[in-house]
């Protein structure tokens, strides 16, 4: 009786896959911080309250960001919390494929920073070209794609399989 797991799934190493995956979650929570821990909560698909409360989590922010009184993602800490967002997401995922987790939670606090601070230069970018709300739109697209795609499950049985 220990604290020490010895299990071989609990050893593996992470692959490259995963820390890929690890990052593009953070970056997607670099865009709408709270993707890093709802979609995989979602993906997950178990808990009813959980799925409620990620999607609500989820539809707010994303809802919240068109409002003109949003803060910028690069005040109070933003792209910390976002990073954070990142990492838990990332050990998330790391946890659902036995991996351990290190390596995919520093990729998915790096993703979470260099989302945070490429969609403001994003939104500066799109801002001199087009409204504000078309660019976050834009943004909320390939945030919730990138989502999605890091927390898909590709190849094994009775999983999404992509051909």
């Amino acid at each position: 009786m220990g604290l020490h797991r010895t299990d071989a799934a609990h050893h593996r190493r992470a692959r490259g896959g995963l820390v890929v995956r690890s990052a593009l979650l953070g970056w997607a929570a670099g865009a709408r911080s709270t993707l890093g821990l709802a979609a995989p909560a979602l993906s997950q698909g178990r808990r009813r309250a959980v799925l409620i409360g990620a999607s609500v989590a989820a539809v707010g922010e994303v809802v919240a960001d068109k409002l003109p009184v949003a803060p910028s993602r690069l005040e109070h800490h933003g792209p910390l919390l976002r990073a954070a967002s990142g990492a838990g997401g990332a050990l998330a995922l790391a946890r659902r494929e036995g991996a351990r987790p290190v390596v995919p939670v520093l990729a998915g606090a790096a993703g979470g920073f260099a989302g945070s601070y490429g969609g403001a230069a994003w939104r500066s970018w799109a801002g001199g070209r087009m409204p504000d709300w078309k660019a976050a739109l834009v943004e909320d697209a390939v945030a919730l794609t990138a989502a999605a795609l890091a927390c898909a499950r590709f190849g094994g049985p009775g999983v999404l399989r992509v051909q």
